[in-house]
């Protein structure tokens, strides 16, 4: 049998729209095709799609600019709508796991069971002296699983595979790095809306949590306390140049706002690590990575390092991923590096993949 292919790994963010293409190579994988689309602020609210034209319309455009031929897409989901559960069940067969987690799950989630996809994965493979086993629990809400489906179809591709966010960041995180085996460290994707947690103890996701927050704070934050459009407030948080409102706005006013959301966003993860802390033996952090858009503001990080009293790196998904220097600016893909995780996750899964 031929090894399937990687499949076309599109990341619909709320802000823009990734895309990664990557092929196996003889030491892991090299890349094919990056690209990015922006998206306008009021295309995705919540994790809803209210303007589905302008995604499959902004999908469209990337497929034509970089000539993609493989049709096969993974994306990924998080959110409000996306529930993860560790659960410790009684040791049993994959086909009785199968049997009984429709059962199982009701106690654990706060949806109606008919109005979630389910999807269970063994993390022990041995049972405890207890008979126990821990098993990860996903579930998602099916109308929004359903909705991510049917832009990627309308713009002519081929859905065959749903992940979680956090999950495909994990992905990124193994293919680039070395899987600490006696430590536990800390995945955090920034993005524009969301924030996925993804606790990983001695290589194994311990805790995973997404908070409603991310980049679009700083915009609202800088556009409200400076009284700018949210063009220019996006612009300023990016240390970009300003418009003819924004005139006599100073520097180190943005600073100020910029500092007191990351105070607020570090309070958010480290409350989360407090909280996973509060339910495991051996809790101590050794590092944490960051990725996602937001992850670039450069005070980001020193402020997440302060509140935590953890080490903080910027994950660069392609770290060891082989490209061509002349098709792609070193640079280039350096800045998108982080906000690329998420795409570069899924660009590593295969159709066949269970």
């Amino acid at each position: 049998m031929p090894k399937a292919k990687p499949v076309l790994g599109l990341d619909i963010g709320t802000s823009a729209i990734k895309m990664v293409q990557l092929k196996e190579a003889k030491r892991g994988y090299s890349l094919q095709n990056f690209a990015m689309a922006p998206l306008p602020p009021e295309a995705i609210v919540d994790g809803a799609m209210m303007n589905s034209t302008v995604i499959v319309s902004s999908i469209r455009q990337l497929l034509q600019s970089q000539r993609i031929k493989n049709k096969e897409a993974g994306i990924a989901i998080s959110g409000h709508s996306v529930i993860i559960k560790k659960i410790t069940l009684p040791a049993m067969t994959e086909e009785e796991l199968e049997e009984s987690i429709q059962w199982e799950a009701e106690q654990y989630i706060p949806f109606d069971i008919n109005d979630v996809n389910i999807d269970v994965q063994v993390l022990t493979p041995e049972p405890s002296e207890q008979g126990q086993m821990d098993v990860l629990l996903v579930a998602a809400k099916k109308d929004m699983i359903n909705d991510y489906l049917a832009v990627v179809q309308e713009a002519g591709l081929t859905p065959v595979l749903v992940d979680v966010a956090a999950f495909c960041v994990e992905n990124a995180f193994e293919v680039n790095y070395e899987l600490p085996q006696n430590e536990t460290v800390v995945l955090v994707n920034i993005g524009a809306a969301v924030i996925n947690i993804n606790v990983l103890n001695r290589g194994i996701t311990a805790f995973t949590r997404d908070i409603s927050m991310g980049g679009n704070q700083f915009t609202e934050e800088i556009q409200k306390q400076l009284n700018v459009s949210y063009e220019e407030a996006e612009a300023l948080k990016l240390g970009g140049g300003a418009a003819q409102d924004a005139e006599s706005v100073v520097p180190q006013e943005v600073e100020r706002v910029i500092l007191s959301v990351s105070e607020n966003l570090a309070g958010e993860i480290q409350r989360s690590l407090d909280f996973y802390a509060a339910t495991a033996a051996d809790s101590h952090v050794s590092h944490i990575y960051l990725s996602g858009g937001t992850s670039k503001l450069p005070s980001l990080y020193k402020v997440i390092e302060n509140k935590v009293g953890v080490p903080v790196e910027i994950l660069n998904p392609f770290k060891n991923i082989e490209f061509d220097p002349k098709r792609f600016d070193p640079e280039f893909i350096r800045d998108v590096g982080p906000s690329a995780a998420v795409a570069v996750g899924l660009g590593i899964r295969t159709a066949d993949d269970k």
